[in-house]
């Protein structure tokens, strides 16, 4: 296996691990932004959910850890980090130790 076919099947694991923890939105945080779309947040963290509009402009890297999407007159992004167990710091997203957080938020606070 060459060194590109190896970083396409380290991304394509990542992603397929980003695409399970963004469908069961544990490790979920949404801004006081989004909090602003209350009666829409169900809808919202729906959309986080069921994303699949994954491209080169939001997803050069193949890992499915961002997204973005326009509803209700407004822009929203999801991003997910990799932290250590404690998290302080950045985590290798292939380590069982590695803990996701997905952000969710409205263009204007990115």
């Amino acid at each position: 296996m060459n060194t590109d076919e190896q970083t396409n099947a380290k991304a394509a694991e990542i992603a397929a691990i980003n695409d399970e923890f963004r469908r069961n939105m544990s490790g979920c945080l949404m801004t006081k932004g989004v909090g602003q779309f209350a009666p829409f947040v169900g809808e919202i963290f729906e959309l986080v959910r069921t994303y699949t509009d994954f491209n080169e402009d939001n997803d050069p890297f193949g890992e499915h850890d961002f997204g973005s999407f326009e509803k209700f007159a407004a822009k929203f992004f999801w991003k997910i980090d990799y932290y250590d167990q404690n998290l302080k710091g950045w985590c290798d997203p292939m380590s069982d130790k590695c803990r996701r957080q997905m952000t969710i938020m409205t263009a204007e606070e990115y």
